[in-house]
C-alpha cells in the first residue's frame, strides 16, 4: 500500500516573550511587538521536527507550513524550507486581523480543507497567548480526532498513527485513525538545524507582498518567474472561502475587558556573604517568620 502522506504544520510567528524587558508593554497594557524580536513559536518547532521525521521515513511525504499573519510572517515558511519542508501557505488579509482563537481556527480549518492533508501537527500552544486552543478547535471544525500533549510519533501506517503523550503524572501511548490532528508538547525532540544547501536554495524565497515592500527593493536578484519554487503562496479570505463574518474581529466573540501591566519590585533586599554567621542569621530569620521550619 502507498504511504504518501500530506502533513500540514501549523506555525506562528510570535514576539519573544521569554526575553521581556521594560518596554515590552505599551501604556495601554498591550504587547509592544516592535520592542520584542519576532521568532518561530518554540513548540511549533517541535511539531515541525515530528513532521520531518515522518518525511525521513517516507520520502514521498509532503510537508507544508501553514501560518497566519502579516506578510512578514513569511519568514516562518522560509525557516521551514531551510529545514526540509516542501512549501508553505501564508494566510494574510486585513479581514483576518483581530482574530481570537475561534476566528483563527476557522481560517486555518478553511485553509486545511483546501490543502486536504492526512495529518495536521501543531505546537501545544503559542508563547504570546498560552491558550492551547487553536489546535483542538481546528480539529473540531474539521471533525477530526485529535491527540494533544504529544511527545513522539512512534508508528504510522496508512490508516493509523501511534503517539506517545507526555502528561503531568506520566506518559500514555495512544493510537488514532487518520486523518488526525496532533499538538506537540515542549518536551518533544527539538527541531533539526537549518540545512546549508537548502539555505542557499531558498534564501530568496518570498511572497508577493514581500517583493512589493519598498524595504526589499533591489534585494531579490532572482525573479519568481525564473524560479517558481521561490514563490511563497499567500491566501486571502477570498482564497479560502467560507463565511466572511467568521473571520477577524467580526468572528471573534472574545472581548478583553481590562489588561493590567504589573511590574514586580523587591520591597527590600539584603546582601549576604558566604560566611557561616550570615547563613545562620538568615536561617534564624526565616524560622522566626515561619517561612521554613
Amino acid at each position: 500500500m502507498s504511504k504518501d502522506f500530506t502533513i500540514v504544520v501549523l506555525a506562528k510567528q510570535v514576539p519573544d516573550t521569554r526575553n521581556v524587558g521594560k518596554d515590552a508593554m505599551t501604556p495601554e497594557g498591550t504587547v509592544n511587538r516592535s520592542a520584542l524580536p519576532a521568532i518561530f513559536n518554540p513548540e511549533d518547532m517541535n511539531a515541525l521536527e515530528q513532521a520531518l521525521r515522518i518525511k525521513d521515513k517516507f520520502p514521498t511525504t509532503k510537508v507544508y507550513i501553514l501560518t497566519m499573519g502579516p506578510f512578514r510572517a513569511a519568514e516562518i515558511i522560509r525557516e521551514g524550507l531551510y529545514r526540509g519542508t516542501d512549501g508553505g501557505i501564508l494566510l494574510t488579509d486585513r479581514r483576518f486581523a483581530g482574530a481570537d482563537t475561534l476566528a483563527t481556527s476557522y481560517a486555518i480549518s478553511q485553509a486545511c480543507k483546501k490543502l486536504n492533508p492526512n495529518i495536521i501537527i501543531a505546537g501545544r500552544q503559542a508563547i504570546d497567548g498560552d491558550t492551547a486552543q487553536v489546535g483542538p478547535q481546528v480539529a473540531e471544525k474539521l471533525g477530526w480526532p485529535q491527540v494533544t500533549y504529544a511527545e513522539e510519533i512512534t508508528d504510522i501506517n496508512n490508516d493509523k498513527i501511534t503517539i506517545l503523550r507526555r502528561l503531568e503524572r506520566g506518559i500514555e501511548v495512544v493510537t488514532s485513525t487518520l486523518p488526525c490532528l496532533i499538538t506537540v508538547h515542549a518536551t518533544a525532540a527539538p527541531c533539526r538545524p537549518r540545512n546549508a544547501k537548502k539555505i542557499m536554495k531558498y534564501k530568496y524565497a518570498r511572497s508577493i507582498n514581500e517583493e512589493k515592500d519598498p524595504i526589499n527593493e533591489g534585494k531579490y536578484l532572482i525573479s519568481i518567474e525564473e524560479k517558481p519554487y521561490l514563490k511563497i503562496e499567500e491566501w486571502s479570505v477570498n482564497d479560502v472561502g467560507g463565511d466572511e463574518n467568521s473571520y477577524g474581529f467580526a468572528g471573534s466573540p472574545t472581548k478583553v475587558k481590562k489588561v493590567e501591566n504589573i511590574v514586580f519590585k523587591a520591597k527590600e533586599s539584603k546582601c549576604l556573604t558566604n560566611s557561616q554567621q550570615d547563613i545562620d542569621t538568615l536561617i534564624g530569620e526565616l524560622m522566626a517568620n515561619h517561612e521554613i521550619g
